[in-house]
């Protein structure tokens, strides 16, 4: 590498400086030389001073010449003397003060050079800050992250002149390499140089000569031009090691003949590291962006479209297909029995279930359709430019394939599965997203109530699920009624069946829409309990219900009853009448006025979880009525097993009981069966005088029907 010259203004004194220092060692020699040609002389005249005073004293004669002669002898003698020792001395001192002026010449040029590479290291590490305050890492920086890199290295190319920079990075499927060219190169040595690079990274990192190689190249211009590539040198820094999912080396290579100075080197290296630290980074954040764009759209399960980016394709699809005339249909998929899938083999056995129905659904739908894993065991494909019957025929074939496809368990059992699955199309059946999914809903719940394993358009005859099973929207916005306390409590009167007198209150849950309609229960108890809100609802009704009787309590009067309906899942011990209990207290209801019913078919269904329930209400002080009863097959087995205080007895069978001989003796029957037994009855669905006459003889307890009351907002005062 060419070195860098120091400042100018240091260099001019350094050089008038060793100029003056030479020209006073020069004078000085001059002087030495004279001085040294005119001792010659003086002792020269002298010696041939004394060979004439000598050869004098030797020839004179008389005796007063001889002794005038030799005092001047003796004195040119001593003269002689002290002029040699003179000269000598005069030469030591002459070789010493050279060496001297020798000297501080060469200390004085050490110590300017020494001044100017401080300045330069200081010059080189300002330039040095300046790279490094640009690399700030930002959203764009990381997005952009290669486009950041050729920012970066036009300003160190300005501090160190490279000829490459490089990235090496070795992935799952080879060796990534990024390679950035400082000026313009022929391809001919782009090739030479991409060669020589890659033997050396491969080295690097420890990777077999034949690793799949993937290369991106750019080029960044620079003013220098390049040199030719007779020595290729390279400075690496590696990649930490505990950095995750990344491993790989930075570097530079450069052009040249001299060796990097420590600092210049050093200045290289911490650069590099920290782009090491910020092409790293960026390089994971990149991926890691990329994967959370990737799932914002696709189940991770599946790896089909989730839910969402299935509504923006279908909200997309109603405008294109609305601007071209095409149709589309929806195919809505439900697996019948997934749970028991679960319950069997485990979670993890039914997780492969899933991948695998995916995998059916890539494989056997069209280039163009899409389809997506609404949640749970819900999945949904869009059929783009398909009628009805070709949806029909795509959902039958999808059905059949799944039904002959064998999953394995764990154990190695062979399990097959089957789906439900509805049809609507576009335009025929919606003309919105909403309503295309309702409408597909429907017919895949026909075709449960057909016998599952079974295809349903929407005009399809059949079983129909209520309007409120049949819209995910439709859950929501239940789910916001109950956040707002729009389901409310309605009170239907139960009166003794002999006297006429009010003896107790059912409530009925009720929901207010927004524009005033109040829809029964009847229409989302299924959606409620269906998503889990079931717990929610008998919470806000039970304290709502419990407010309203504390508000009718008082004046000495018998307080009413107050029926209250529950879910079958408070039976598994969710705490419902541990909270009843606390409200009771909290608002200064006796327990005794509050009686809990569950359906028949809820309450026989799990026995032992029912008899602790029992137990745990009657501790409490609550009382119980089975609900419906006589509508399962085994209604005298639970009387025997269970212990009720009150049974309500089926309205199939009440309303009946005039036209029917069979009804008649059943409830009659019932009703005598209860009295022996210690059991109240309540007779439902008494929409008449006849009835309420009939229900008197057969001795039943207490009536309620609409010929009785209609239900109302407020338990009314006596």
């Amino acid at each position: 590498m060419t070195r860098p010259a120091p400042p100018l203004d240091l260099e001019v004194v350094r050089l008038h400086a060793i100029d003056r220092l030479a020209a006073l060692m020069e004078s000085q020699t001059r002087s030495r030389a004279f001085a040294s040609n005119l001792s010659g002389l003086v002792r020269q005249v002298l010696s041939e001073l004394l060979s004439q005073l000598r050869a004098l004293a030797v020839h004179s004669e008389p005796q007063d010449l001889l002794g005038a002669i030799e005092p001047m002898i003796a004195t040119c003698e001593r003269l002689e003397t002290t002029l040699s020792m003179l000269l000598v001395e005069r030469q030591r001192q002459w070789q010493r003060n050279g060496a001297h002026a020798q000297e501080t010449m060469l200390d004085f040029n050490r110590t300017l050079l020494e001044l100017s590479k401080t300045l330069i290291e200081k010059d080189l590490f300002e330039r040095q800050s300046k790279v490094l305050e640009r690399i700030i890492l930002s959203h764009e920086h990381v997005a952009q992250w290669k486009a950041f890199v050729q920012e970066i290295l036009a300003d160190f190319h300005a501090i160190f002149p490279f000829n490459f920079f490089y990235i090496a990075f070795a992935e799952e499927h080879g060796l990534s390499m990024y390679l950035y060219y400082l000026g313009e190169y022929s391809q001919a040595t782009r090739a030479e140089a991409r060669s020589a690079l890659t033997r050396k990274m491969l080295t690097a990192l420890d990777l077999p000569p034949d690793v799949l190689l993937e290369f991106e190249e750019f080029s960044i211009p620079v003013p220098r031009p390049p040199k030719q590539l007779d020595d290729i040198r390279m400075i690496t820094v590696a990649v930490p090691e505990h950095t995750p999912k990344l491993a790989g080396l930075l570097g530079v290579a450069y052009v040249g003949s001299d060796e990097l100075t420590p600092q210049e080197e050093s200045v290289v290296r911490s650069i590099l590291s920290v782009m090491v630290m910020v092409v790293g980074s960026s390089k994971l954040l990149s991926r890691t962006l990329a994967e959370l764009e990737y799932y914002a759209m696709h189940d991770p399960l599946t790896g089909l479209y989730n839910r969402r980016q299935f509504n923006n394709v279908l909200e997309y699809e109603f405008g294109r297909s609305e601007r071209h005339g095409h149709e589309f249909a929806l195919l809505m998929l439900d697996l019948d029995d997934f749970k028991d899938i679960n319950d069997t083999y485990g979670h993890q056995v039914g997780d492969e279930a899933l991948r695998g129905v995916a995998e059916i659904l890539r494989q056997h739908t069209r280039k163009g359709d899409i389809a997506a894993r609404l949640g749970g065991d819900e999945f949904a494909v869009l059929l783009m430019e398909t009628g009805l019957s070709g949806a029909l025929a795509a959902a039958q074939q999808l059905g059949r394939i799944l039904r002959e496809r064998g999953f394995q368990s764990d154990s190695g059992k062979t399990f097959h599965l089957t789906v439900s699955i509805g049809v609507a199309t576009y335009p025929k059946d919606a003309r919105n997203e909403v309503d295309i999914m309702a409408g597909a809903d429907t017919a895949m719940y026909r075709a449960k109530g057909l016998g599952k394993d079974a295809t349903c358009a929407m005009d399809t005859e059949g079983p129909a699920p209520a309007q409120s099973r049949i819209s995910r929207d439709y859950a929501e916005r239940l789910r916001e009624a109950l956040q707002q306390n729009r389901i409310v409590p309605y009170f239907h009167s139960i009166v003794d069946c002999h006297s006429g007198a009010v003896f107790a209150y059912e409530t009925l849950a009720r929901m207010v829409e927004p524009s005033g309609e109040v829809v029964a229960a009847s229409q989302f108890i299924e959606t409620i309990e269906k998503y889990g809100m079931a717990r929610d609802l008998d919470r806000i009704i039970i304290r709502a219900a419990l407010q309203a009787l504390r508000q009718r309590l008082g004046g000495g009067t018998v307080p009413p009853r107050l029926f209250l309906n529950l879910s079958a899942q408070e039976i598994q011990g969710r705490g419902i009448l541990q909270y009843a209990e606390e409200t009771c207290a909290e608002l200064g209801v006796p327990p005794q006025s509050v009686v809990f019913e569950i359906l028949e078919r809820d309450a026989i269904g799990d026995m032992a979880n029912m008899r602790r329930f029992l137990a745990s209400l009657r501790e409490k002080g609550f009382a119980f009525a089975l609900d419906d009863f006589g509508s399962g097959y085994n209604s005298f087995h639970y009387l025997r097993e269970l212990k009720f205080d009150y049974v309500k007895i089926d309205g199939a069978f009440v309303r009946n009981i005039l036209s029917s001989k069979v009804d008649h003796a059943l409830v009659r029957n019932l009703s005598r069966l209860c009295q022996d037994i210690g059991i109240l009855t309540v007779a439902e669905y008494v929409e008449n005088a006849d009835i309420l006459q009939a229900l008197r003889e057969m001795g039943v307890n207490y009536v309620q029907g609409f010929h009785i009351g209609l239900p109302t907002q407020s338990i009314p005062a006596t």
